[in-house]
């Protein structure tokens, strides 16, 4: 799935990283705790996360992941933007709950790691 279609699927607000909405996504990890993030390995991978941070931004870097949806209506800070811009990670803003973006990307073929 594109990414730009699964922020659509999210009621996302896609906040940078327009030029990259074409990726491709397989996989998508659902988590706050960013060292659980770590220890997972997937290409095509969408981080959904409540974390709003630079350590969720970090973690995306560090894990090769490049995109991430930031769910209960959480505000992403222009730090994070920079960082996410420099190292060419899609970010995008949405108002549902973990579960329920969850949800809706594995009911329209995003698959979980494990």
């Amino acid at each position: 799935m594109k990414i730009g279609e699964l922020a659509q699927l999210v009621d996302g607000k896609v906040v940078c990283g327009h030029a990259m909405l074409d990726r491709e996504i397989e996989y998508a990890f659902a988590s706050d705790l960013m060292s659980d993030v770590l220890t997972v390995r997937a290409d095509k991978l969408l981080l959904i996360t409540g974390l709003a941070n630079m350590q969720a931004v970090r973690t995306a870097e560090m894990a090769d992941i490049p995109a991430i949806v930031f769910v209960r209506n959480k505000t992403i800070s222009e730090d994070m933007i920079q960082l996410a811009e420099d190292n060419g990670i899609v970010l995008i803003e949405s108002p549902f709950t973990m579960f329920r973006a969850s949800g809706i990307l594995y009911s329209k073929g995003v698959k979980p790691v494990y």
